[in-house]
C-alpha cells in the first residue's frame, strides 16, 4: 500500500495521503511520496489543476512526532535532505491547486491547507495551527495571509482549535460540504471550472491573485526570527517527547530566569 495514492484523468491530479494509523502524519516517507508528485504534477502538460486528500479520519495531523523523537530533531529537520521541501510548499507551483479537507488539519497538515489556492471541508473538520505547541513561536503568519480579523488570527497563533463551519464563516473556506462522500465531487467541480477557462487566463488569474495575497513584513519577520529563539530549546524535543509519551510536557522555558524579561521587540520607529 502506497503512502501517497495518485489518479490522473480529465487534466486533473487527484493526490491522496494514505497514511490513516498515523492520521497521514508528515513521516519521511510521506514527505517523500509527496515531493515526487508534485514534481510528476509540474512537469506534466497534460494536468492542469490538482486536488490533495487525505484518507481515514484526517487530512494531515502535521510533523510526524513519533518519527522526531527517534531521530532526536524536530519539524522538517528530520526527514531527509532529499524530502524536506516540496514545490507545493515553496510556492513554485503555477497551476492551482485544491485542498479536499476531511477531518483534522493540524501543524503542518494546517499549513498545507494555508497554502492552498481552493479549500473545500466536511462539516466537523477541526483545524490548529500548532506551532503554540511545538515551537518557541505561535503560527502568526497564517491569519495574516487568510486576511482573518486581528483577534481571530491571535487565536489561531495561540493554537486554538476552529471548526469547518466557524472557518467558512469566516471565509477562510470556498466551499462547506456535509458528507466526506461529497468532498471529491465538490472538489472536482472546482477544477472543471478552472479547466473551462482559457489557458492563458487561468494561469495569469493564478499568478495575480496569489500575488495579492498579504505577506509579513519584513520588519515582522525579522522579529519573528529573533523571537523564535527566545527561549530553552529543549522545550522543542520535550513537546514532542510529551505527545509521544501521552503526558503532560515538563516545560523548561528559560535557561536564564531573566530572559523572561529581555523578550525581543520590534525596533522604534524613527519619526
Amino acid at each position: 500500500m502506497s503512502v501517497v495514492e495518485i489518479e490522473r484523468g480529465d487534466g486533473i491530479m487527484v493526490i491522496r495521503m494514505n497514511r490513516p494509523e498515523r492520521l497521514n502524519a508528515l513521516g519521511t516517507e510521506l514527505r517523500a511520496g509527496l515531493k515526487q508528485a508534485w514534481e510528476e504534477f509540474d512537469a506534466s502538460s497534460e494536468l492542469e489543476v490538482a486536488i490533495l486528500a487525505g484518507t481515514g479520519r484526517a487530512f494531515c495531523a502535521g510533523e510526524d512526532m513519533k518519527e522526531s523523537v527517534e531521530r532526536g530533531t524536530v519539524g522538517s529537520a528530520a526527514a531527509p535532505d532529499n524530502a524536506r521541501t516540496n514545490l507545493f510548499n515553496e510556492g513554485k507551483l503555477d497551476k492551482p491547486v485544491i485542498v479536499a479537507i476531511n477531518g483534522f488539519a493540524m501543524g503542518g497538515g494546517f499549513k498545507i491547507v494555508d497554502t492552498a489556492d481552493f479549500r473545500v471541508a466536511v462539516r466537523g473538520a477541526v483545524f490548529e495551527s500548532s506551532e503554540a505547541k511545538r515551537w518557541l513561536l505561535g503560527g502568526y503568519e497564517h491569519g495574516h495571509m487568510g486576511t482573518l480579523p486581528h483577534a481571530i488570527a491571535t487565536e489561531l497563533a495561540f493554537a486554538f482549535r476552529f471548526t469547518a463551519e466557524r472557518l467558512y464563516g469566516l471565509g477562510y473556506l470556498n466551499r462547506l460540504v456535509d458528507a466526506v462522500d461529497q468532498l471529491l465531487p465538490t472538489a472536482r467541480e472546482m477544477a472543471a471550472h478552472l479547466l473551462s477557462l482559457p489557458p492563458a487566463s487561468r494561469v495569469n488569474t493564478l499568478a495575480l491573485m496569489r500575488a495579492m495575497r498579504p505577506r509579513v513584513p519584513e520588519e515582522i519577520e525579522e522579529l519573528a526570527a529573533r523571537l523564535k529563539n527566545h527561549g530553552a530549546k529543549e522545550d522543542l524535543m520535550e513537546s514532542r517527547k510529551a505527545f509521544a509519551e501521552k503526558r503532560p510536557p515538563r516545560f523548561k522555558g528559560w535557561n536564564n530566569p531573566e530572559d523572561r524579561k529581555r523578550t525581543p521587540k520590534l525596533a522604534m520607529r524613527k519619526a
